[in-house]
């Protein structure tokens, strides 16, 4: 009996909300599935479509304490993004101000990759599909 079928969202917690919803939307070009301001919680909740099957939740909380988030750290080490063409993709993301690592190999499994951060130092990974 398999108990899980697929993730079903990543949820972010970020420290300038329209920094962030920018950094989502505009720059990556994810989709905005619905937005909503919890006045209780002094907090937005932003639904983003990544692709057809998955999705961001990006949060804001007054005084969210920080977390290490370099790849190494003990937790969630990062969030891939599968791309048709890495390095076209990190092109794009660099004429939009990213900064990209160089790309570099899988020596797994041959497949080219890259990492850049979100506003808040997140690492992101670019990987070919």
């Amino acid at each position: 009996m398999v108990l899980l079928k697929r993730i079903h969202h990543t949820a972010i917690i970020c420290s300038d909300y329209a920094k962030s919803k920018h950094f989502y939307t505009e720059v990556l070009g994810l989709t905005v599935q619905s937005e909503t301001y919890r006045a209780e919680r002094s907090s937005y909740k932003l639904d983003l479509v990544v692709g057809d099957t998955y999705q961001i939740e990006l949060f804001s909380f007054p005084d969210a304490p920080a977390r290490p988030s370099y790849p190494e750290a003990r937790g969630l080490r990062h969030l891939a993004f599968e791309v048709d063409d890495v390095e076209q993709t990190a092109a794009e993301l660099a004429a939009r101000g990213v900064q990209i690592e160089p790309v570099r190999v899988d020596e797994t499994t041959g497949k080219r990759f890259t990492f850049f951060q979100d506003p808040d130092g997140l690492p992101l990974e670019l990987y070919e599909g």
